[in-house]
């Protein structure tokens, strides 16, 4: 039996276009189905559903997606792509894409930078001042 879980976001009639913006960011990202009410998609292989669901509920930080990157080149291409458009940018590798939805863009080292014992509070008060994060600062924390 296949139980597969996946996000469904609630859209102000804006599903279509949500998904549309998310598969032109992401490699290997597709709408497999439409109609009037939801939309489906993958990004990379993930699932996701969109419902034009109307006006009542709106996103916020309360849940987000997390975009690990190995290079400065991937955060900087997902950041500037998802703020396009009427996003924003938040603190400490948050930011908005212009439907509201909440992204953390990552580096893929962070962990392991912040358990470091010496330098882990160094790593940790330069993250705190970025909003985009610059993976050399970290290094050189």
């Amino acid at each position: 039996m296949t139980n597969q879980i996946y996000p469904c976001l609630w859209f102000d009639g804006q599903a279509k276009e949500a998904a549309e913006f998310y598969c032109s960011i992401f490699n290997n990202s597709k709408i497999t189905e439409e109609n009037q009410m939801v939309v489906r998609w993958e990004l990379n292989g993930k699932q996701f559903m969109g419902l034009n669901g109307g006006p009542n509920f709106k996103f916020n930080e309360a849940v987000s997606f997390t975009i690990e990157c190995e290079t400065q080149e991937e955060i900087d291409y997902y950041w500037n792509n998802l703020i396009l458009n009427g996003g924003t940018e938040g603190q400490c590798g948050w930011c908005k894409d212009q439907f509201g939805v909440s992204w953390q863009v990552v580096p893929k080292v962070l962990g392991k930078l912040m358990a470091h014992p010496q330098k882990g509070a160094r790593v940790l008060a330069a993250f705190m001042k970025m909003k985009k994060f610059n993976i050399q600062t970290l290094l050189n924390a």
